[in-house]
């Protein structure tokens, strides 16, 4: 029983007979002869052996050992399957969130070109000796100002996100 029970812990921890010699300090031979039943550990050596196979002393003495029932691996692979599927479309809504944002920033700065385009931009013939328009005048430059700086590489930008943010299956 204690060959049966420490050959399935042994095989359900991924350890091959070496690799378990190897932590216990014995040669390969005497795991083999304690899974043959042939011989068997003295007490310091069952504790080692349980310690190496992070395994209770009892289990290896008398409690059978099974191997995990396929249900219960059918079921976690399920429960699985549905949180990858939860993260898919996750991500999928993250990145039409990010290509719809890129868009609008495109066209915001499409949208404001154009409004300059139409108004005729007095960008720097605007006339600040009125003290009324002073105000608004040097509001709107500097607006005007960052925003032809500014704009074509907010454009580019956005117009490179959403590129790189495109639905990528069609």
């Amino acid at each position: 029983m204690l060959g049966e029970n420490m050959t399935a812990i042994r095989k359900s921890k991924g350890l091959s007979q070496q690799e378990l010699a190897v932590k216990l300090n014995v040669v390969r031979q005497t795991v083999s002869k304690w899974e043959k039943g042939l011989s068997v550990p003295d007490s310091y050596m069952l504790i080692s052996l349980s310690e190496a196979l992070d395994t209770p002393v009892s289990a290896l003495l008398g409690e059978t050992v099974t191997e995990p029932e396929a249900d219960s691996i059918k079921a976690i692979s399920e429960k699985l399957e549905v949180i990858n599927l939860q993260l898919a479309q996750r991500e999928t809504r993250r990145r039409w969130a990010l290509h719809g944002l890129f868009l609008l920033l495109c066209g915001a700065a499409a949208a404001v070109f154009a409004a300059l385009w139409v108004l005729g931009s007095p960008y720097l013939s605007w006339d600040y000796s009125d003290p009324e328009t002073a105000v608004l005048g040097t509001a709107f430059h500097s607006f005007e100002w960052l925003f032809m700086r500014a704009a074509p590489v907010l454009f580019l930008g956005a117009a490179l996100g959403a590129f790189l943010t495109r639905n990528k299956e069609n």
